[in-house]
C-alpha cells in the first residue's frame, strides 16, 4: 500500500462512487478543493481510497474521505487516517476534526476522536462533528 498526495481531480471518481453515487459528480466537488491537501491510497498503482484535508493555522478538517466499497474493511482507511494524523503533527496541526457520518462514528473513535454537539443532517444523511486534539 502506498499513500501519497494526489490532485483534487483524482479524488472525484471515488468520492462520487462511494459517497454520493445518486448525485451528479459535480456534487462531489468543492469550491475549496484547490486549497486542500489530498491523499490517495494506492495498491499496484490503483487508487482505492481518497481523503481531503483543509488546514487553517493549527486546525485541520477532514472532508470527502472514501474507500471503494470492495476494499472497505481491509484496513486501508485506517492506514490513510494514521498517515494523515502523522502528516498533520509534522506540520504543526493540533486540532483535527470532521463531520462524520453517524454510521462511521466507531471508526473515528479508534483514533481518539470524540463527538461534539448534536446530530445533524446533510442531504438526509445523519452526521456528528468529531474531533481529536493532536499532541
Amino acid at each position: 500500500m502506498q499513500i501519497r498526495l494526489i490532485t483534487p481531480e483524482e479524488t472525484l471518481p471515488i468520492r462520487h462512487c462511494v459517497l454520493w453515487p445518486t448525485k451528479p459528480i459535480a456534487f462531489c466537488q468543492m469550491k475549496e478543493d484547490n486549497m486542500g491537501v489530498h491523499f490517495g491510497a494506492f495498491e499496484n498503482d490503483t487508487l482505492l481510497c481518497v481523503a481531503s484535508v483543509f488546514i487553517t493555522n493549527t486546525e485541520a478538517r477532514l472532508r470527502k474521505f472514501a474507500t471503494l466499497h470492495e476494499h472497505q474493511g481491509n484496513g486501508i482507511g485506517t492506514l490513510v487516517i494514521e498517515h494523515i494524523i502523522d502528516y498533520l503533527k509534522r506540520h504543526g496541526v493540533t486540532y483535527f476534526w470532521c463531520d462524520a457520518r453517524e454510521s462511521a462514528q466507531n471508526f473515528y473513535a479508534c483514533f481518539g476522536m470524540q463527538k461534539q454537539g448534536e446530530r445533524f443532517f446533510k442531504s438526509e444523511e445523519p452526521y456528528f462533528k468529531m474531533f481529536v486534539e493532536l499532541n
